[in-house]
């Protein structure tokens, strides 16, 4: 069965379950340090592969610079244009200065919509999440304390075997984590909780 059948087969499966006007989309939390963007770079071909249409949002608790000091962008967002768009014949981008960060609703509206979102960090908004966890790093799994937490990746799962109820994941097997987020989109497990929407955005 090629590809794109096993994509369009899970697409209605996965709408057959979908909340009206909901966009599936899966948390990948962690502390910083463990992998979570790692893990989002490897498993995003991997998804693509299966004929899954994805698309991420990262958090930044940082002022980001998204274009060039002196660049005819900039000079247009710092003599006061309320948004900024640079148009090119390969990609394009959007530029918006903000007094706060925008919430789930705000994030996902200005996105097109896809198959699935892949959302690093923002780990108290009420959605999906997969936990990236190192031992190594010295902390204490999260997934103990958040129900949102659906399972975890880990470079270590026998320090988790018997101790965990949710799946453990090999964080070194990409292929296993990627098969896991496809059942669970298929299901049509990835959908935030109502909630989420009115949640600020933290990491």
């Amino acid at each position: 069965m090629g590809y794109s059948v096993v994509a369009e087969e899970g697409r209605a499966a996965a709408a057959s379950c979908k909340p009206a006007r909901q966009q599936a989309v899966l948390g990948i939390v962690g502390q910083s340090g463990s992998g979570k963007t790692t893990l989002i770079e490897r498993l995003l071909p991997a998804l693509c592969l299966s004929g899954m249409r994805v698309s991420t949002i990262k958090h930044s608790h940082h002022d980001i610079v998204l274009d060039a000091e002196g660049k005819d962008s900039a000079r247009h967002r710092l003599a006061g244009a309320a948004e900024v768009m640079v148009v090119s014949p390969h990609r394009w981008g959007l530029f918006v200065e903000t007094a706060q960060s925008p919430d789930l609703t705000a994030q996902l509206a200005r996105m097109a919509p896809v198959d699935l979102v892949l959302i690093e960090g923002q780990k108290h908004l009420q959605i999906p999440k997969i936990e990236v966890w190192r031992p190594a790093l010295g902390r204490t799994p999260r997934y103990g304390e958040d129900p949102c937490v659906i399972a975890v990746a880990t470079d270590a799962m026998e320090d988790l075997a018997g101790a965990c109820s949710l799946p453990v994941l090999n964080l070194d097997a990409v292929e296993s984590v990627a098969d896991f987020v496809l059942a669970q989109w298929r299901q049509g497990c990835l959908y935030p909780l109502l909630s989420s929407f009115q949640s600020s955005s933290q990491r």
